[in-house]
């Protein structure tokens, strides 16, 4: 059955925490229209704040997206492995994989903070929005709203 993975990650550090700049991050696209003939790839679509959130695209390697995606029994199960652990800002507990029928989609967003080891540079952000349909999809199905929603941003301070 036919898989589609769009990986939308988003970069920012505490200038755009507040503001004009936070504005203009948060309303940043969670879903993207999809490329022709992406095949076996994944859809990258990288923004950050340095080029004013301006969706850079690109295609990759499924293997690079940090997705874990096993058919079994008919169904897709799905699950984002969390890289780099250390960089989940507080949560209570991840969730279950969730297992989609033919037709369904998902979209599961991950945050992460990070500061430099000594404290030299300022805190830095991203979010990772995963949106992976099982079986085939129209180019704008990432821009409707999936089946299945999984938050799971925690508090970045």
């Amino acid at each position: 059955m036919e898989i589609t993975v769009q990986w939308v990650r988003t970069f920012w550090t505490k200038e755009s925490r507040g503001g004009e700049a936070a504005a203009r991050r948060n309303a940043t696209p969670t879903g993207f229209v999809l490329p022709t003939g992406l095949g076996p790839l994944a859809h990258h679509v990288r923004m950050d704040e340095r080029h004013g959130f301006t969706p850079q695209e690109s295609r990759v390697e499924r293997r690079e997206v940090a997705v874990s995606l096993r058919e079994s029994d008919g169904a897709l199960r799905v699950l984002p492995r969390v890289d780099p652990l250390f960089g989940l800002p507080p949560r209570h507990r991840r969730p279950p994989a969730v297992r989609l029928r033919p037709g369904q989609w998902v979209r599961w967003q991950l945050n992460y903070r990070f500061s430099s080891a000594a404290g030299v540079r300022d805190w830095s952000y991203w979010l990772d929005t995963f949106n992976i349909a099982y079986g085939p999809v129209a180019p704008q199905a990432f821009l409707a709203e999936p089946t299945v929603s999984v938050d799971e941003r925690g508090p970045v301070r």
